[in-house]
């Protein structure tokens, strides 16, 4: 049975990967709306390369902020490498069905898929790679 304090907690620890998010996010954008617009880069490969660029900052945000995790390094970096894998892939799905398939524009396409990316993350590293 699940207890208020628990939950509170739970809210707490999701607030605080939220604002995490945030501070990846900027960077995500930022390179790829640079990629894009001052580049003239395809929006799926600029995502991609501005996924990875916020995956770096939010290991270590989250580690340190959200999960207050001591695992070894030797452990959680390939735990989150994986779990940034799918997040990869489902980005690059996500933003492939939104742009390519059904020709969205690429930043109102990012927000969503930036959201179903983040509730996966979430999940995935409060469960394993930071438990």
């Amino acid at each position: 049975m699940t207890t208020f304090p628990s939950l509170l907690r739970l809210f707490r620890q999701f607030l605080a990967f939220f604002g995490v998010g945030l501070a990846a996010a900027v960077v995500h954008y930022g390179l790829l709306i640079g990629l894009v617009e001052g580049a003239g880069a395809d929006p799926i490969p600029a995502t991609l390369a501005g996924y990875v660029a916020g995956g770096v900052a939010s290991y270590i945000l989250n580690r340190r902020h959200t999960y207050g995790s001591d695992r070894p390094h030797r452990e959680a970096t390939w735990r989150f490498a994986l779990v940034a894998l799918v997040g990869f892939l489902l980005t690059w799905l996500f933003m492939h069905l939104f742009v390519d398939a059904l020709g969205a524009s690429y930043l109102p396409a990012q927000v969503v898929t930036t959201g179903i990316v983040m509730l996966w993350s979430f999940l995935a590293h409060k469960a394993w790679t930071f438990a």
